[in-house]
């Protein structure tokens, strides 16, 4: 009797035995995935400065309501001549100072400093929705790297089927060499089965090189996943988590930032009024002491071009609005797409459970008939095998497909961590 575990290994001398999962816990693993994923990210770098950038930005713009304070110096050496008179020449130092302050700028300054700020705000969101995209990247490089390496255990264990099979086809064609047909049908099969193989090591190397490319060269034994993301969340809770995504808060924050904006600009051709003192003094060759204070109230009148500006303004934060509910109906329907492609493969996982089953079961007697009795040929056997393994496959790539599944869901509303931690 031909079993998986006490087969023989494979003609090329490959089995799973390389591919199999640690017993790290896989948690902690993803987590610690992410995590070097994030922290190796130049493009996650770069958000944050120009987040911190951002917010030095507005820091500014607050400053501009507080006094500003100027100190001028100078040392001349000069002469004075006149006609008649001698030359009279020295040093001559002057000094003065300059402290104006803003009063009343019809809400300019306030509002200027809030565009500043929602645009920091855009800018952290931002850098928020960058962090997350790392996160979903990494941690589907990581099923799918779960995922190839249990493919390759599968054919592992089919591959040492045939090869079984194969070892009893030689006892038999030993005394009976009008089946050496079958045996090479089984060789063949048992090839076709290792080409599949191949082809499932090199995927697993492309995807390793591509997480790699997030975690560094050293990559972790994969630890098994199939525990995680496993279960499908409401479809309401997502939708609403969707509207609340870092993206959509980035776009809403922009669409606050035009709208502030706009009224800077409205604010402009308001009254302004500030307070000016000037102090300035001069020693030397003549001396002097002078000083000033007082308001300085500016009102425009006729500024050309003025109303283009302000419809501008307010064009770009009503088009910055209506890209944050675009974003809001995008991600709602994309919620609902996803979560149905979610259910649809676990239900097609259960599904097929039951089928493999059965079909373990006529693999089974297929084999014992076929051994003992003479009443099946060698290709019921392998069409046995080969539909069993297929199911089993089918079924891998279906949980698979349902974790990917969840995986974006979560990434479109909180974070693909949220479940994860």
């Amino acid at each position: 009797m031909c079993g998986e575990e006490d087969a023989l290994p494979s003609s090329r001398g490959r089995d799973a035995s390389t591919y199999e999962p640690s017993a790290v816990d896989p948690r902690s693993q993803l987590i610690d995935l992410v995590n070097l994923a994030i922290q190796r990210s130049q493009a996650q770098g770069a958000s944050n400065l120009l987040a911190q950038a951002a917010r030095d930005e507005w820091e500014e713009a607050r400053a501009a309501r507080m006094p500003q304070v100027s100190l001028g110096a100078s040392l001349l050496s000069v002469g004075n001549k006149a006609s008649n008179q001698e030359l009279v020449k020295g040093s001559q130092g002057h000094a003065s100072l300059q402290v104006t302050a803003p009063l009343y700028s019809s809400g300019r300054i306030e509002q200027l400093a809030n565009w500043r700020g929602q645009l920091a705000e855009s800018a952290r969101y931002g850098m928020l929705n960058s962090e997350q995209q790392i996160a979903l990247q990494t941690v589907a490089l990581a099923l799918d790297r779960s995922r190839y390496h249990l493919q390759i255990q599968v054919y592992g264990q089919y591959v040492r089927r045939m090869s079984c099979l194969i070892e009893s086809l030689e006892t038999i064609v030993k005394s009976d060499k009008g089946r050496s047909s079958e045996l090479v049908q089984a060789q063949k099969t048992r090839q076709q089965i290792e080409l599949t193989v191949d082809q499932t090591r090199s995927t697993l190397r492309q995807i390793e090189t591509r997480l790699r490319r997030f975690v560094g060269d050293v990559l972790p034994p994969s630890a098994s996943y199939s525990s995680l993301l496993m279960s499908v969340p409401p479809v309401d809770e997502m939708q609403s988590d969707a509207a609340e995504a870092a993206e959509v808060q980035q776009l809403a924050a922009q669409a606050r930032a035009q709208s502030s904006y706009a009224e800077s600009v409205q604010a402009a051709n308001r009254p302004q009024v500030s307070l000016a003192v000037n102090l300035d003094s001069n020693t030397g060759l003549s001396k002097s002491n002078a000083w000033g204070a007082g308001l300085s109230v500016t009102i425009p009148i006729f500024t050309p071009g003025s109303d283009y500006g302000l419809s501008a303004a307010r064009k770009r934060a009503e088009a910055a609005r209506l890209q944050k509910e675009d974003s809001i109906e995008s991600r709602r329907y994309r919620v609902l797409d996803v979560h149905e492609s979610a259910t649809s493969s676990f239900e097609r996982a259960r599904s097929v459970v039951e089928i493999l089953r059965n079909s373990d079961r006529l693999r089974t007697a297929t084999l014992q008939q076929w051994q003992l009795l003479g009443r099946r040929s060698l290709f019921d056997v392998i069409g046995a095998e080969s539909d069993y393994y297929g199911l089993r496959i089918l079924h891998l790539n279906a949980l698979s497909d349902g974790q990917q599944a969840v995986a974006i869901l979560w990434s479109m509303g909180r974070g693909v961590m949220t479940p994860i931690k």
